[in-house]
């Protein structure tokens, strides 16, 4: 039996940064909420979101150049 161990490492990396997203936005957004009422966190939630946005482009743009490159080899 062989095991794939980047394919693990991609997956293990990729469940930590869901889970490390969903807890800031959470916990976060959750926590403004209760000290600070609703106005403040859906504007909280925006301004996280706005935050990640930059961050979701390079890692998408990544992901694309990874494919790209991957489709190239193949030929």
């Amino acid at each position: 039996m062989t095991r794939d161990l980047r394919k693990y490492a991609r997956q293990t990396n990729v469940r930590l940064g869901v889970g490390a997203a969903l807890v800031l936005l959470i916990v976060g957004v959750g926590l403004i909420y209760l000290i600070y009422g609703p106005g403040a966190a859906v504007t909280g939630l925006l301004c996280l979101l706005a935050g990640l946005s930059p961050v979701a482009l390079i890692i998408l743009s990544l992901a694309l150049l990874d494919w790209i490159q991957k489709r190239a080899n193949r030929s």
